[in-house]
């Protein structure tokens, strides 16, 4: 079972963005690999898009109120939107860095210390990765979901660079530093391309996932019978949030009481599966006599 709350998964991980920042930060000074200093800049923007996710999931945890009576929750893709942005603007410091490199090559040195401390970094980036990842699954949250990905890459991405940092220092051709610098930074606009696209898509209300929806068609017909039709099921997506609306038809002589507890029945079943059902009460052959 997840034993932490989406709250403290981003304060662990925005401490865990400063210290891997510290760690590739103190390794790309050591070295002077340009390399290096693309890992550490992609590290700011972890700790940016970390604190801003923080901010987020807490404003999307406040309750519904007048001027937002179906929540906050969609406050998690702006999360998503803000730190796609900021991929995309490290990745460009990143290319501008490394081009000057590319003109004017300068050597690495003591790799070995500086290389410690990049796989140091880079395994706090896959555990915390995977406990984002996790608890973005467990809780059906994009900005957990989005952070543990971006960590993911990241892991990756180190990987590659130490990968053409050790080859330029083995080979001694200096200019493969900058170039593995720059391929990274095209990996990263990819990755932030990735993110906006994501982050955009949620806000388009989609429907709920096919599965979700098998198992609201399953326990809708749990109540349906020869005097009970459910139809026109609609379904949207709102970050952690989900909502379904449907039509329930019921005999014309059923009283209004009876129709309504009925209905309070179906939604507060629907409740217990995470889902806010909204029920409009038609009278049985309402659409074919509207036809």
């Amino acid at each position: 079972m997840q034993s932490l709350r989406p709250r403290q998964l981003l304060m662990l991980s925005l401490l865990a963005a400063f210290a891997t920042m510290a760690l590739k930060t103190l390794a790309w000074y050591i070295t002077g690999s340009v390399g290096f200093l693309s890992d550490a800049i992609e590290s700011l923007v972890n700790v940016a898009g970390a604190g801003f996710a923080l901010f987020m999931v807490t404003l999307a945890r406040r309750p519904a109120d007048d001027n937002h009576p179906y929540g906050h929750s969609k406050a998690e893709y702006l999360s998503a939107a803000f730190e796609g942005g900021l991929i995309v603007l490290a990745a460009l410091a990143i290319c501008i860095t490394a081009l000057e490199r590319l003109i004017n090559p300068q050597p690495i040195s003591t790799l070995g210390i500086g290389t410690t401390f990049i796989v140091l970094a880079s395994l706090i980036n896959l555990g915390v990765a995977f406990l984002l990842l996790r608890g973005g699954k467990h809780y059906n949250s994009p900005a957990l979901e989005g952070g543990g990905k971006h960590l993911m890459t990241d892991v990756w991405t180190t990987a590659g660079v130490i990968a053409g940092v050790a080859l330029a220092s083995i080979s001694g051709y200096s200019w493969l530093d900058p170039l593995v610098a720059i391929a990274v930074a095209v990996h990263i606009v990819f990755e932030g391309g990735q993110i906006l696209y994501k982050a955009i898509n949620g806000l388009m209300d989609n429907a709920l996932p096919d599965e979700r929806l098998v198992e609201i068609h399953q326990l809708l017909t749990t109540f349906s019978n020869q005097q009970v039709l459910f139809l026109n099921l609609r379904t949207r997506a709102a970050a952690t949030l989900q909502f379904a609306q449907v039509d329930m038809q019921v005999p014309g002589n059923w009283s209004v009481e009876r129709a309504h507890q009925l209905a309070d029945e179906v939604e507060i079943a629907l409740m217990a599966e995470g889902i806010t059902l909204t029920i409009h009460i038609e009278p049985q052959h309402a659409h074919t006599e509207n036809t």
